[in-house]
């Protein structure tokens, strides 16, 4: 086919219902970027011979050598049907684990995808996590089974084995959308009742429950995968073929004389013809007769294969006559079967027809754009479509109308941010010279031509004696230089300027957007809204009226910008846009400045912020980057913003060690961000260091068998010697510590007094408290504007009712007697006020609580009042670095048993209550003290514990903002943050201690032969196996095991060297593990002893990783440098 034209494609962007917009998605090499080549050489971009082998949307160097697509790239491509023309941007993404977050930046701006399975590996965990990312984003997917020529020619099956085998394929798939369905059903269905409860109270005997959960009811059979709703294609992307039933029923409806709608209906499932009486009958098996599908349709692709591999040509000649087609004698004669298949095949069944007329028919416009979908989008967080202001919700009718009137309000999605080199950007390619530019050098040429042959004449000359017609010569020619330079000197100038920008501006970013709405023209001023843009709190400053062209006041999250270019993504390609109508994809040029990752882009202020794109992954493998000569620093720091603009996933941090840290989803996107960091974006030399590996801190219950399993206490204790003395180290003087745990310890001015105890709390608490993070946030932030008296928004009912059903869950798991009212004791989360630690208060007098936002809340004014903060301020503090190793806590409950203050501390409170300014004050000294008073209060308690110091009553006279009794202790509040903290540490110090690692878990696809090696290399990294299940029908055997992510680097290349490449696994983090072992064990009892030897010198792993993370932040690691201090043998005799 011929190469579509530009203009052809700008004026199809125009016509809204031609437009479709699609992602490929499926697991890692299930053959997207194969697929996507064979529909893009239908366009004439690429041959149809190379389609498969070139990879024309793999456009980066790393890419095309690994193979696999690392990046999502967008193209546009034309395709005819009948009369109906089509423009279908097509956007191709990755499958690895990894880059995963590409995934999602693309699914947002499509309205419908395509789902490509192996037929041979059937359903694998990405292909599960892509449909979960379609469905959250409400987009209709289209199913194609690709590499169906493996289950011929690799597993050999019979055709009937091969229906069997795609059956359950089929039926894989479907019971995965099953499972997303049912959810969201059920979770409609709660809410539903939720909202009967609340208005009718009926009396409790109509109260029947009804089972059947509403599943019944709702209609879902457009949902799932089925060959005759027409939604499913069967194919081979390396051999360009693929067919829809459609495709053979009407085929054969001519050949056998019965209506295409009946084979179609009839094609997939189990009849078979009845040849003699010409009619379709049900229950092919039962009568032990093929299946339509199997008679009809495989057994030609198969007997196809069959003459091809062998080499029949009779029989192949036989074919291609009776399907009519013409074949050329350079395939026919070719040594590789596979060339002769691929030009019978792709001429037969043509691929590109089959998945984009598939495309047309089943996939919506972006005319038909949901409701729900729009509702969803312009919802940010907590609230409802409803509890936005009117103007906003009036733009709803623009996003369903997606018109491209110049009325229609401007509204684009911009889902990540790309870099180009700026040599492809389109003004920057060498264009096609004129004719008169021609013209021009070619007389260029002709003057420099005559001017060399001068010169060489005067050299003859000069080689003569010295006379006067040599000096003419050489003025002449010298005159021809100066015309010739006045002439080259305009183009040198034009080029030298175009290689200085080149050289300014060598990586160009491009933000890959969604027009949703309007026409977006070159030059438009238009708002960047942020994610945190509130258009309730804008117009009250604004009109809704108003232009980003106006003089307008500082909006927060709100800024203007120009759209400096447009462009039309073609793949590697770029090509100029004047004007881009909605419902198109498009590159927007020039908002590197205003765009970090993703923004929305509005010409109305009432525009909500888009919700934020959902990442499957989790970035957790973190390194240190530092160029290798100190000079190069700040090409290394701009770099990393370029980085972490051109990612969506990466996170650039720079830590309290000065480090600069990146933060990636795995090992190969560290890899990738590496090579991108060194080559494009700062181009200087860098020294990566060792993978930082979170852990995490927590306690457990004491254990009641000791490291050899015997009873605890039953033995006889041989050397209590190591332990005691630990134990004393441990605490200092002036902390008190009881047999059950509880610690007590006053501040250093002695004014107040805490006892605290920490329990571990159950992992079903945990992980609740980790699920919910967003939740503890949202409340936390409620919580504060009701504690400043501010007026706000309507809190989102549905948000309240989270918050009760979060409440409730914590209720039931923390039962028992030592939990009694522990969840309505809740003091504060933390670390950071929404991590998994809860601090409770135990002690009488004082009522504060994180539910207040429920509604339940009174000011109430006690004598502790003006000092909680500090008291959270050193939980906080305290959670967020552990004793062993400053990693942050997890699973830790604090309870605050006992709060005393003497007469000056509750003085002291009293004043403050009087001023409001103190109140302020207060709240500044807790942040200030709680970065500063730490350590130095710290090291102040062991000096002064036993000198007390008596207050003088001027000190609390003084002016109202000291009335902080600002002793040599530093602020009283401060003292009270650092006595806290110090109570928490020790508090944990005073139960069994043990360190969380991060855990992965990892999906391996292994034959038989090699599963003995993938068990031996997942021993050997601490890992555990799961499960392990054969495949049906395959010899492949799936094997899911958990493996700590310390151990997991240059895990799948020694899986995959160990195996001869024939095991590659996925690694997705999962959740953190306790690790049993203690990290301060030495052996106590006799038997220990025997077992272990003095020196208990067997590998402790916990050990390991806290020395090993104690050693990289520079804490002390107690350790034997030298072990035998003998004298050194060396292997030389002296002589």
């Amino acid at each position: 086919m011929v190469l579509t034209s530009v203009e052809k494609m700008v004026a199809l962007q125009k016509k809204t219902s031609g437009i479709r917009n699609i992602c490929i998605l499926a697991h890692v090499d299930h053959g997207k970027t194969t697929l996507a080549d064979c529909l893009i050489s239908s366009n004439g971009i690429i041959s149809s011979r190379l389609a498969g082998k070139l990879r024309y949307l793999d456009s980066r160097e790393d890419e095309q050598i690994r193979g696999i697509t690392m990046k999502s790239s967008a193209i546009s491509l034309h395709f005819v049907k009948g009369d109906q023309e089509y423009l279908i941007n097509l956007i191709d993404s990755p499958g690895h684990v990894d880059f995963s977050s590409e995934v999602s930046t693309a699914v947002r701006l499509c309205d419908g995808c395509i789902i490509v399975v192996d037929a041979v590996e059937g359903v694998c965990p990405q292909t599960q996590a892509v449909l979960r990312q379609a469905w959250l984003e409400n987009i209709r997917p289209v199913l194609v089974i690709n590499k169906i020529d493996r289950l011929i020619v690799e597993l050999k099956l019979t055709p009937q084995e091969a229906y069997l085998h795609l059956k359950n394929i089929l039926e894989q798939i479907n019971a995965v959308t099953g499972t997303l369905f049912t959810s969201k059903v059920l979770e409609e269905r709660a809410e539903k009742e939720t909202e009967s409860e609340s208005v009718s109270d009926t009396a409790p005997g109509d109260q029947i429950y009804d089972w059947s959960a509403g599943l019944e009811d709702t209609d879902d059979s457009h949902l799932y995968f089925s060959p005759d709703h027409g939604n499913v294609v069967f194919a081979s992307a390396i051999d360009g073929w693929g067919f829809g039933i459609e495709h053979f029923a009407k085929l054969y409806s001519q050949k056998i004389g019965i209506k295409p709608a009946v084979l179609l209906k009839t094609l997939w499932g189990d009849y078979y013809l009845n040849t003699k009486a010409k009619k379709i009958m049900k229950g092919d098996q039962s009568k032990g007769k093929k299946p339509l599908f199997v008679q009809l349709v495989l057994d030609n692709i198969w007997s196809l294969y069959e003459a091809v591999m062998k080499r029949d040509k009779e029989k192949i000649e036989k074919i291609v006559t009776s399907l009519g087609l013409k074949i050329g004698a350079r395939e026919s004669r070719h040594a590789d079967p596979k060339v002769h298949l691929n030009a019978i095949c792709s001429q037969w069944l043509p691929i590109s027809d089959a998945v984009l007329s598939m495309v047309c028919n089943k996939l919506p416009s972006p005319l038909d754009i949901t409701a729900e979908r729009v509702e969803k989008l312009m919802c940010v967080g907590a609230r409802t479509f409803d509890s936005l202001p009117p103007e906003t919700q009036e733009l709803k009718s623009a996003f369903m109308k997606c018109s491209s009137e110049g009325t229609a309000p401007v509204i684009v999605f911009v889902s990540k941010m790309f870099a180009v080199d700026a040599k492809a950007l389109p003004h920057n390619k060498p264009r096609p010279l004129t004719q008169e530019e021609i013209a021009h050098r070619r007389e260029l040429a002709k003057r420099r031509h005559a001017e060399k042959l001068a010169a060489n004449r005067g050299k003859e000359v000069s080689e003569k004696p010295p006379g006067e017609n040599s000096s003419e010569v050489t003025t002449n020619s010298g005159d021809t230089k100066g015309e010739e330079q006045q002439l080259t000197g305009q183009v040198e100038n034009a080029t030298s300027k175009a290689v200085k920008q080149e050289a300014d501006n060598k990586e160009s970013f491009i933000a890959f957007a969604r027009v949703f709405s309007g026409v977006v023209q070159r030059g438009q001023k238009i708002f960047v809204l942020g994610p945190k843009y509130d258009p309730a709190e804008s117009l009250q400053k604004l009109s809704s009226q108003c232009s980003a062209t106006d003089d307008l006041p500082s909006v927060p999250h709100m800024t203007c910008c120009t759209l400096e270019n447009l462009y039309l993504l073609m793949g590697r390609e770029l090509e100029d846009l004047e004007e881009v109508p909605a419902g198109n994809v498009l590159g927007i040029g020039g908002l590197q400045d205003f765009v970090l990752k993703s923004a929305t882009l509005s010409t109305s202020p009432a525009c909500p912020p888009f919700t934020p794109l959902n990442f499957e992954a989790t970035p957790i493998v973190r390194v240190a980057v530092e160029p290798k000569h100190p000079s190069d620093m700040p090409q290394l720091v701009r770099g990393m913003k370029l980085l972490n603009q051109a990612d969506p996933c990466v996170e650039v941090l720079i830590q309290e060690t000065g480090e600069h840290v990146l933060v990636t989803a795995g090992e190969v996107h560290l890899q990738r961000c590496l090579d991108d960091l060194k080559e494009r974006f700062a181009k200087v030399q860098i020294s990566v260091s060792a993978p930082i590996i979170p852990f995490r801190e927590t306690i457990t219950r004491p254990p009641k068998v000791d490291m050899v399993n015997e009873e605890i206490g039953k033995q006889q204790k041989v050397a209590v010697i190591h332990q005691t003395k630990e134990d004393q180290n441990k605490i200092p003087e002036g902390i008190q510590v009881d047999s059950d745990g509880l610690v007590t310890i006053s501040t250093p001015n002695k004014q107040a007094t805490l006892s605290v105890r920490a329990m571990p709390l159950p992992e079903e608490v945990t992980r609740l408290l980790e699920e919910n993070s967003d939740l503890i946030r949202t409340m936390e932030q409620l919580n504060t504007s009701l504690n400043e008296d501010k007026k706000i928004h309507e809190i989102n009912q549905k948000t309240l009712d989270r918050i009760k059903e979060f409440k409730q869950k914590l209720e039931q798991n923390l039962t028992g007697r030592k939990w009694r009212n522990a969840v309505d004791q809740i003091w504060s989360f933390g670390p950071r006020k929404c991590g998994p630690n809860i601090l409770l208060y135990n002690f009488e007098g004082y009522k504060r609580s994180v539910w207040q936002c429920l509604g339940n809340a009174e000011k109430e004014v006690s004598r502790y009042r003006d000092f909680d903060n500090s008291i959270v301020s050193g939980f906080q503090l305290a959670t967020l670095s552990g004793p062993m190793c400053e990693e942050p806590l997890m699973g830790v409950c604090f309870s605050v048993e006992k709060w005393e203050m003497n007469k000056i501390g509750e003085m002291l409170s009293t004043s403050s209550q009087d001023s409001v300014e103190c109140d302020a004050t207060e709240h500044k000294d807790t942040t200030l003290a709680s970065s500063c008073t730490d350590e130095a209060c710290s090291a102040n308690e062991h000096k002064d514990s036993s000198q007390s110091v008596t207050k003088s009553p001027e000190k609390i006279s003084k002016p109202k903002g000291e009335v902080l009794l600002a002793d040599c202790y530093g602020p009283f509040s401060g003292q009270l943050i650092a006595t806290m903290k110090e109570a928490c540490r020790y508090a944990l110090q005073a139960k069994p201690q043990r360190l969380m690692a991060a855990m992965y878990t990892c999906e391996i696809m292994a034959t038989a032969e090699v599963l003995g090696r993938v068990y031996a290399v997942l021993s050997k990294r601490e890992g555990r196996v799961l499960q392990e299940e054969m495949k049906e029908g395959t010899d492949v055997f799936i094997i899911k095991a958990v493996l700590p992510v310390a151990e997991s680097f240059g895990f799948a290349d020694e899986i995959r060297k160990r195996t001869s490449g024939l095991a590659s696994p996925q690694l997705v983090f999962s959740h953190w593990e306790i690790i049993s072992s203690d990290p301060f064990w030495v052996p106590t009892t006799e038997e220990e002893y025997l077992h272990f030897g003095e020196k208990a010198d067997s590998e402790n792993q916990a050990r390991k990783y806290m020395n090993a993370v104690r050693k990289r932040k520079g804490l002390y690691v107690e350790e034997k440098i030298v072990e035998h201090a003998e004298k050194q043998r060396t292997l030389s005799r002296n002589k």
